[in-house]
């Protein structure tokens, strides 16, 4: 059996913290089953938002008439983008692998592991198949992969999830997806921007369910012009015959509390399609751990139990990322990285601070968001005030014929307690509010006290959070 000193599952974001370790002298051990560079660089942020961009390409030339601008798209190589940005992720992959490989001080174990004691690892399959590896510290960085809903006859179906769709080098002529939240947003605007018709079928009210209720509504108001849109529906069968792919939906009527609800014995919808994508979420890969093991304990969903420092229940052993499920976003899991280095080597422990964790659909229209959202500060019967500023009222937002807004959420004190966007740019415009809650003061006086460049975009977050603001729930200007 290996001993080192440091070990992570996973290649992702938990190889920022083996780097550093291995900065620091100690031996170090990488766990992974699949391409190097975790979900991120292989199967999810990176090749997604690569062949959006492409879609946002074709989109702004289709929309040149309304600019009086002449042009035609005389061709559109669809499985030459797919292949480039495959070949290119796939180059990205083997460099990380290959340096790992070169490395004096890392030694790579490639294919699943498992755990068989304390901070001790077995390679169950793949190429080192049947080493052993134990460690003084174990990161556990393993990710998630795709939820497959429990609907009836979809183990008969030759379905599609995110990692197969982004491969897909031909567009299907129409394009059911099951699932309304980010990915089947982004998916569905890829594909249904390059020809395929796309029918939405979410088990929520809205689209996006995560951002803020104003937004949400817009952009499935906005999708709905689009493609044919089913919210508040959730598939209950599904079959394919002669190239067909059929889905029967009914209505969806969540409880209440801790009650989730469940299907309405009502009318239902039946939608059919070429290809079926199925994008209702992620579940966290802790049940190909064998964490009993470890001594690592999981919630209720099965996603890692740690401490406000990212350690769990085992001694030695740490988790971070998707795996942990506080926030499955690429930008939370670096966040983390950081703190567990920290914590690992530095003089004393620190909580992660997830104030100001902000999210980003890179669809269209684009979302962003952070902080609180409306309904919650509701739910919480918390004093608060809000602003809504649309991106035309902007010489900029104007001249681009831009159909979007901007919401900001404070309290009466004027400390900023959320922004959220619909609209071109959003992530971008978001970041100005992420610094100013994160290292500003976190109140509107960061904002409108900055110069902003006239004019810019930025004005838009600018005229956001300046003049008169409601008071949720009625009463008083603030």
């Amino acid at each position: 059996m290996d001993e080192v000193d440091f070990l992570v599952i996973g290649s992702g974001s938990g190889l920022d913290v083996a780097n550093v370790a291995a900065n620091q002298g100690l031996s170090v051990a990488v766990v992974e089953k699949g391409p190097l560079g975790g979900t991120c660089l292989n199967r999810g942020c990176i090749p997604s938002k690569m062949l959006l961009y492409h879609a946002d390409v074709l989109e702004t030339i289709e929309r040149a008439g309304e600019f009086h601008i002449d042009a035609d798209v005389a061709d559109v190589d669809f499985s030459a983008i797919v292949r480039e940005v495959n070949e290119e992720v796939r180059a990205d992959s083997a460099s990380i692998r290959e340096g790992l490989r070169s490395s004096p001080r890392h030694d790579l174990y490639e294919g699943e592991g498992r755990f068989v004691d304390e901070r001790t690892v077995e390679i169950v399959s793949g190429e080192d198949e049947g080493s052993r590896v134990q460690a003084e510290t174990v990161l556990i960085a393993a990710g998630t992969r795709p939820v497959i809903p429990d609907i009836d006859g979809i183990e008969g179906v030759n379905y599609l999830t995110s990692t197969e769709a982004l491969r897909f080098e031909t567009p299907p002529d129409h394009l059911v997806i099951v699932g309304g939240g980010y990915i089947a947003a982004e998916l569905g605007h890829f594909f249904g921007t390059f020809g395929s018709d796309v029918t939405i079928v979410g088990r929520r009210p809205n689209l996006l369910p995560e951002a803020d209720e104003e937004v949400a509504d817009a952009f499935t108001d906005r999708y709905a012009e689009r493609f044919t849109v089913h919210t508040g529906h959730a598939a209950t069968a599904v079959s394919e015959a002669d190239g067909t792919v059929t889905v029967e939906a009914h209505p969806y009527e969540y409880g209440e509390g801790d009650d989730e609800g469940g299907v309405v014995d009502e009318d239902s919808v039946t939608v059919t399609g070429d290809e079926l994508l199925v994008a209702a979420g992620r579940t966290p890969n802790t049940d190909r751990l064998d964490l009993d093991s470890a001594g690592v304990e999981t919630d209720a969903r099965g996603f890692v139990e740690t401490d406000e420092y990212l350690r769990t229940t085992a001694d030695g052993v740490w988790a971070l990322g998707d795996v942990v499920g506080e926030y499955l976003l690429k930008h939370s899991a670096n966040h983390e990285a950081q703190a567990v280095a920290r914590n690992l080597f530095g003089d004393e422990l620190q909580a992660v601070d997830y104030t100001a964790m902000p999210f980003a659909v890179f669809a269209s229209p684009e979302v962003a968001g952070v902080g609180a959202r409306e309904e919650d500060l509701r739910e919480a019967d918390r004093e608060y005030a809000t602003r809504t500023y649309r991106y035309d009222e902007t010489a900029r937002g104007d001249a681009m014929k831009a159909d979007g807004f901007l919401k900001a959420i404070i309290d009466l004190d004027g400390e900023i307690l959320g922004c959220h966007i619909i609209g071109p740019e959003a992530s971008n415009l978001l970041q100005e509010v992420v610094v100013a809650m994160n290292a500003g003061s976190g109140t509107v006086q960061d904002i409108r006290e900055s110069v902003h460049i006239h004019p810019a975009l930025s004005e838009v977050v600018q005229r956001g959070f300046s003049g008169q603001f409601s008071r949720g729930g009625g009463g008083h200007t603030h």
